[in-house]
């Protein structure tokens, strides 16, 4: 089994953004230690909980805190940014760390309409949105119209399933990414084995699962310990926005108020899609998600309140690591 983790920078109750974002890179630090295979960041532009808004800005730091890990971004997201500057800062990062760099694309826009007014991009079409690959690869590659620098061997490129992944990965012959409800949608994830074209970059289909992932000696406590996470999700109907992980106990009271079918639903759904249990538990469930998918890499959140619980989901993914 192959393991990653993706890590967002959450913040928590009383914590800073400052705080969240050195801890990211603390973490990746240590999943470098622990022999994960990647470590990638996430891009999301003021959403309150949330610390992480320059994937490749921390991308370089990390890399240059760690020695073997691959470390990438999961991901870019190509309508906030033009292609041009994309692929430069994808070779920079190469130049600077040759090897160990991932470029993952995404298409979503920013998370509420002020902050798509202030990224300057309403919407993008799919057919846009695929183009504008093609524009990022070009440049990587050195066959655009204008030389992108430095030149130096690009950085594989990784798309995830938002605004027609799947689809534009099997046409540009590119590895992907699946996760959320996607994971469930075998028809998508079919096409994407059945119609995938090779590419200098890849040979064969290549498809990453991206799942969130707790682990504890007792099931019921593992289970817990999504439920800050959960809780932010289905708060996000009501207040716009990924607030600070809560304490467990405080959530915990929080849906024994809750009245909404609604939001408990939502909070249901969000712990429904999700692994965790005992170890063994875990283990067995990752590995029925691979068998299920097809997929040949687990690329894990692992999102606690309290950061040692992390930790030891952490430790435990790198023992299923190979």
């Amino acid at each position: 089994m192959r393991v990653s983790l993706l890590d967002r920078s959450r913040t928590r109750m009383g914590e800073s953004d400052a705080d969240a974002v050195t801890t990211t890179v603390e973490r990746a630090v240590r999943a470098d230690a622990l022999g994960l295979h990647r470590f990638w960041t996430a891009e999301h532009h003021a959403v309150p909980g949330i610390a992480s808004a320059a994937p490749t800005v921390l991308v370089s730091t990390i890399a240059a805190r760690t020695q073997r890990i691959r470390v990438g971004t999961g991901g870019v997201m190509v309508p906030n940014h033009r292609p041009l500057v994309i692929a430069e800062q994808a070779l920079l990062l190469e130049a600077l760390h040759p090897g160990r760099i991932d470029l993952g694309l995404g298409g979503s826009l920013g998370f509420t309409p002020p902050i798509r007014r202030a990224l300057g991009r309403a919407g993008i079409a799919e057919a846009e949105y695929g183009a504008e690959l093609e524009q990022v690869r070009a440049y990587l590659e050195g066959s655009a119209g204008i030389t992108a620098r430095p030149r130096v061997d690009p950085p594989p490129m990784y798309l995830l399933a938002v605004k027609g992944g799947l689809a534009w990965a099997a046409q540009m012959g590119l590895p992907a990414v699946v996760g959320g409800p996607m994971v469930h949608d075998t028809g998508a994830i079919e096409a994407y084995f059945r119609t995938f074209r090779p590419s200098a970059q890849l040979s064969t289909p290549y498809l990453m699962v991206n799942v969130d992932v707790s682990m504890a000696d007792d099931p019921g406590h593992a289970r817990d310990l999504l439920l800050p996470e959960a809780w932010a999700y289905a708060d996000t109907r009501d207040v716009g926005e990924f607030r600070p992980l809560r304490p467990v106990e405080e959530v915990r009271r929080l849906l024994d108020m809750e009245r909404r079918d609604k939001k408990l639903a939502a909070v249901r759904s969000w712990m429904s899609a999700a692994v965790a249990g005992a170890p063994d538990q875990v283990a067995a469930a990752l590995a029925d998600l691979l068998a299920r998918t097809g997929a040949s890499e687990i690329l894990a959140n692992v999102s606690t309140y309290d950061r040692e619980d992390t930790t030891r989901t952490d430790e435990f993914l790198a023992s299923l690591h190979t």
